[in-house]
């Protein structure tokens, strides 16, 4: 194991886990190159989440839906215990184990965790569960999910949506484009992603700066994409570029996957 990956470069765009990963795949003989392709801001210090819980707790809640476990759990760390109280008879739905995890965290329970991350299999259960004339809070993951919250108010749903944190430009924009610039070289092997809002942001940073098509091109031809899970596929997919997910949307199995596919190629 230890020289699996020796004479690949492996380009990481993560922030919040990509010392873990890095270290995992230099432990394997890879050279790892950083370029955090977003960056995470909480929001409770600008009055948007208190804002948006003081919504929550003027009136009593139906559903509370968990997106993604570092979200929800922050939303409870910043809110305290009279929000868990309030939601306490709310049937709570999670999207995948993640999710679940961050609710029993915070002392609730959930009634349904989809089988996989996909937002549409919530979207089909709470419909399918009738929501007309029911009040929905919906814990959003910096995109907003408009699309997701119309469905549910043309289905007759009153939907509070909470925004717990945004993503922004990376912090060290200059890495980021190194890392794209030695993409289009040809210097990277895989790209392994851990976030939707990376890839999306990846592919978005080469567009505004006319690298656009270079880097598509060079992902098509030279590189082994990895995506820890379907939600963090998606912005790859839509882009029409070729890429594999593991059998279980974890951090080692993202590694192990690149650990087992790299050298094929």
């Amino acid at each position: 194991m230890q020289d699996v990956l020796s004479g690949f470069t492996i380009g990481i765009t993560a922030e919040r886990k990509a010392e873990e990963i890095g270290n995992l795949l230099a432990r394997r003989g890879a050279r790892v190159l950083f370029g955090a392709a977003m960056h995470t801001v909480p929001l409770p210090e600008d009055g948007e989440l208190a804002a948006a819980t003081r919504r929550v707790l003027s009136a009593p809640v139906d559903f509370v839906v968990a997106i993604t476990g570092m979200g929800f759990r922050g939303w409870f760390e910043a809110s305290g215990d009279e929000l868990v109280e309030h939601l306490r008879d709310s049937r709570v739905v999670a999207r995948g184990a993640k999710a679940k995890g961050a609710v029993r965290g915070v002392g609730l329970r959930e009634e349904w965790t989809s089988p996989t991350e996909e937002s549409a299999e919530i979207l089909a259960h709470l419909l399918e569960q009738g929501v007309a004339g029911k009040r929905v809070v919906l814990q959003v993951h910096g995109d907003p999910m408009l699309e997701f919250r119309r469905v549910l108010t043309d289905a007759g749903a009153e939907v509070v949506p909470v925004t717990v944190y945004r993503w922004t430009d990376p912090v060290d924009l200059d890495a980021l484009d190194r890392l794209i610039d030695a993409v289009i070289a040809g210097e990277v092997d895989a790209l392994p992603f851990t976030s939707a809002p990376a890839a999306t942001n990846f592919l978005a940073r080469a567009d505004r700066t006319d690298r656009g098509e270079a880097l598509r091109k060079a992902l098509r031809e030279n590189v082994l994409i990895a995506c820890v899970g379907p939600v963090t596929a998606a912005p790859i997919a839509k882009a029409g570029l070729p890429h594999e997910i593991p059998d279980r949307s974890r951090t080692a199995a993202l590694v192990k996957l690149v650990e087992e596919r790299l050298p094929r190629r």
